[in-house]
């Protein structure tokens, strides 16, 4: 009996062995294709005239968690090693990359990755794919040039141009730290190999490239806002009183990695109660109890492209009147703001907004005179005569999302379809804690906006009926209720 199985054991064995082969990790990123890529370089080298760029891709981590590449690099390239270094050279119209020959240890334990050569070069478009240590001469031969860089501290995964910043910035004033940003050692070395360079910034160029999405790019930001609204709303199913902050977060945690992101865009800002009071409250250890809302703010790190979405719910599935009442104005107040949306001049789009946002109030039956209060102090903002400087004002609408939660943007007084950037105004009772925010992903299109998010429920009836649906989880076990 052994010996008839023996062929069919051979068999898997020889499957198995075959597939083991073929599911080997990808060498170029499946986020864009190679031309997506190829069109930014162009771009770029356009922009900078007879000058060079030269921009450094991130070093590999120092624990086990898997790399991802900086944001600008991959903006360029699309190429997802350690310590990569690209040139593009305006005046020849040519561009070269500089990466690592390859670690056949680490290959033979994690896979293997993109190497110098004629591959290299196919798969990424890019004209030279070249030993990293050829850089040196590279650079010596820049003397006398304009070299392009970027001056900005590196982001990846959840982090933004301000958090960037503001670590740059402790670091430099800290006496017992003080070690020099990686991109300031980068310009000295460069310095040094090539004496009679011109270094310049290059990120102004690339933050005005990255302010307008390709339709690739907002292709995949669509993708990224649709789980982040899908976690909230699988969250919404399962709330119910005296569940923790976290519970709520692991919920997304698990739909984020059931589509395939490779990371969060930003730490959950799940807040049950008065903790929603603090706007970026993240601990997530605060035990839900009845009548509390739940603010619920939390996205993606896709195809490294982010979202931010956020809304708020009532853990017991039905908002109390009290609530109701004031959560009924900020959305009519909300739904003003959102449908003045279109390109042009952001001073008549705040026009429109505050006399949309006049009628709304003078038109709303307030029982509560502190909601009636709150409402008022929420419309000032936006009225003319507290504007000062009229241009530059969509910061009190949101901010702009991409690649980072908190995207690159340079000042601008006129909204241009392919922006994307949130809305997400306060609304506040600070006597008593009191704090209401919800949050849209908006593409701005040639004839107004696209709301991205808007499958996630904002009207109170839709809020309570989702909630009333089938539970996604089970909170008295691990295992997450599949829904057929």
């Amino acid at each position: 009996m052994k010996t008839k199985r023996i062929f069919p054991l051979v068999l898997c064995s020889l499957v198995a062995s075959a597939a083991a082969v073929f599911a080997q990790p990808p060498l170029f990123t499946d986020a864009f294709p190679k031309e997506e890529f190829a069109a930014r370089r162009a771009r770029v080298m356009q922009r900078i005239g007879d000058g060079v760029a030269v921009v450094q891709g991130a070093t590999e981590t120092s624990s086990y968690e898997k790399f991802r590449q900086s944001n600008q690099f991959f903006y360029l390239t699309g190429v997802e090693v350690p310590r990569a270094i690209l040139l593009l050279d305006g005046r020849a119209k040519t561009s070269a990359l500089y990466i690592a020959p390859g670690h056949p240890r680490a290959e033979r334990s994690e896979g293997p990755v993109l190497v110098p050569g004629d591959q290299a070069v196919q798969l990424t478009g890019i004209d030279r794919v070249l030993p990293r240590d050829e850089f040196n001469d590279a650079a010596k031969a820049l003397s006398g040039r304009v070299v392009y860089t970027t001056y900005r501290g590196e982001t990846r995964g959840a982090g933004t141009p301000d958090r960037e910043a503001a670590h740059a910035a402790a670091r430099k004033a800290d006496p017992w730290d003080g070690e020099p940003a990686r991109e300031e050692w980068f310009m000295s070395k460069l310095r040094e190999r090539a004496p009679r360079v011109e270094l310049k910034d290059l990120d102004p160029i690339l933050d005005e490239m990255r302010m307008i999405k390709s339709p690739r790019e907002i292709a995949v930001i669509r993708e990224s806002t649709r789980i982040a609204a899908q976690a909230i709303m699988d969250a919404m199913r399962s709330a119910e009183p005296g569940m923790y902050e976290y519970e709520l977060e692991a919920i997304a945690d698990y739909v984020f990695k059931k589509n395939n992101a490779q990371g969060i865009a930003y730490f959950a800002l799940i807040a049950a109660g008065k903790n929603a009071f603090w706007p970026h409250y993240h601990a997530a250890q605060t035990q839900t109890k009845a009548g509390d809302l739940v603010l619920f703010d939390y996205a993606p790190d896709y195809k490294y492209y982010s979202s931010d979405v956020t809304r708020m719910f009532p853990i017991s599935g039905s908002f109390t009147p009290d609530q109701r009442e004031l959560y009924t104005i900020y959305v009519k107040l909300y739904q003003a703001m959102m449908t003045s949306i279109r390109p042009g001049k952001v001073s008549a789009i705040l026009q429109e907004i505050s006399e949309k946002m006049d009628s709304v109030v003078a038109g709303y039956k307030f029982t509560n005179a502190r909601n009636r209060e709150a409402a008022l102090r929420f419309v000032e903002p936006f009225h003319p005569r507290a504007q000062g400087a009229p241009a530059g004002r969509v910061a009190s609408l949101g901010h702009m999302v991409g690649m980072e939660v908190h995207d690159v943007s340079l000042p601008y007084d006129e909204l241009k379809p392919g922006m994307i950037f949130t809305i997400e105004p306060a609304m506040t009772i600070p006597e008593d804690r009191v704090y209401l925010r919800l949050e849209d992903v908006i593409l701005v299109t040639p004839g107004g906006y696209e709301n991205l998010s808007e499958m996630a429920p904002v009207d109170a009836a839709d809020v309570e009926k989702l909630m009333a649906e089938k539970r996604v989880t089970d909170r008295r076990s691990t295992t997450p209720v599949v829904k057929r």
